[in-house]
């Protein structure tokens, strides 16, 4: 089988886009939510639906932290214990659709 003009213009085109892919995906720049005592509220409510251990693959594949439910709690303790947030910070009630819960 023959690779003609307009099979490696398909290739180059899939290569062009895998590396634009590869190239706007980086390190993670956002702070992960600390595993610790004081941000224990936070994994225990997130997590409270979690599938047991013994649970299906398709539960705990398909399973998802309740982030909304922990995330009002971040900011009262924050003002709170008067943490600062960066000036250009983005709205302060969705912390955990930038902040990753540490599994």
């Amino acid at each position: 089988m023959k690779i003609e003009k307009r099979d490696w213009f398909f290739i180059a085109l899939v290569v062009t886009i895998l590396a634009i892919f590869i190239a706007i995906s980086g390190k993670e720049k956002t702070k992960p939510v600390p595993n610790n005592a004081t941000h224990k509220q936070v994994y225990e409510i997130a997590y409270k639906n979690a599938p047991a251990a013994d649970a299906s693959l398709f539960k705990k594949a398909f399973f998802r932290p309740a982030k909304k439910d922990a995330e009002k709690f971040c900011e009262p303790c924050h003002a709170q214990n008067n943490i600062k947030l960066p000036p250009n910070h983005p709205p302060k009630h969705r912390c955990l659709f930038c902040h990753k819960l540490v599994k």
